[in-house]
C-alpha cells in the first residue's frame, strides 16, 4: 500500500524548545515518519508540534497544521498547509478526523485529553479503527492504571484485549509500526 497519502497525527507538549530532549525526539519522529512517506499532521504551533513538523520538512516530507482562532497564534514555519477552525474542540476533532494513524508524545493536560479522547473513541467504536501509538514510557503508567481498572469492568464495549494503544520506544520504531500497519493486506 502506498503510504504517501496517509496522514499521521502527532500529539504532544507545546512547551519543549529547540535544544530540549523532547524537542529532539519529536524532530526525529517527524523525520522518521517522512522517510516512510507519511504526511505529518499536528496542532501546528510550538513545542512537539513544531519539532515534528520541522523534522518532517527537513526530510522532504509534507506537513499539515490544524490551528484554532481560539488560541490567536500563528502556525509554525514548518507547516505546508494550515487549516484553522474556530474552537479548541473543533481543532481536536479535526486532528483526529484527518488522521489515518495517531501517536502521542509526552505532554501535559492538553495532551492527556487528546490521548483519552482518541482512546475512548476507538474503545467505543465512535470512529473507524486507526493505528494508535504512544512514544516512549511517559504515558505507560496512566495507560496501565486505566487498563487495570477496566479489567475488572470489561463489557462488550470495553478494551478487553488491551490492544488499542501500541507502545513504541523510538521514533524509528513508531514509523515502522505505522508502515507495517498500512503495508498489511
Amino acid at each position: 500500500m502506498n503510504v504517501t497519502a496517509k496522514i499521521i497525527t502527532v500529539f504532544g507538549s507545546s512547551r519543549p524548545h529547540d535544544g530540549d530532549s523532547q524537542y529532539a525526539v519529536a524532530r526525529a519522529l517527524g523525520a522518521a515518519l517522512a522517510a516512510k512517506g507519511f504526511t505529518v499532521c499536528s496542532g501546528g504551533y510550538g513545542g512537539v508540534m513544531e519539532a515534528v513538523s520541522r523534522g518532517a520538512k527537513e526530510s522532504g516530507g509534507r506537513t499539515l497544521g490544524i490551528t484554532s482562532t481560539f488560541f490567536r497564534m500563528h502556525a509554525n514555519q514548518w507547516i505546508d498547509e494550515e487549516t484553522s477552525v474556530p474552537t479548541w474542540q473543533g481543532r481536536l476533532f479535526a486532528l483526529i478526523d484527518r488522521a489515518d494513524g495517531l501517536i502521542v508524545c509526552p505532554g501535559g493536560t492538553g495532551t492527556l485529553v487528546e490521548l483519552a479522547v482518541v482512546w475512548e473513541m476507538l474503545n467505543k467504536r465512535a470512529m473507524p479503527p486507526k493505528p494508535f501509538a504512544i512514544l516512549g514510557d511517559f504515558w505507560q503508567p496512566v495507560i496501565e492504571r486505566v487498563r487495570e481498572i477496566e479489567r475488572g469492568h470489561a463489557s462488550e464495549w470495553g478494551e478487553q484485549d488491551g490492544n488499542l494503544i501500541h507502545h513504541t520506544q523510538s521514533p524509528a520504531e513508531a514509523a515502522e509500526f505505522f508502515a507495517a500497519h498500512f503495508a498489511a493486506p
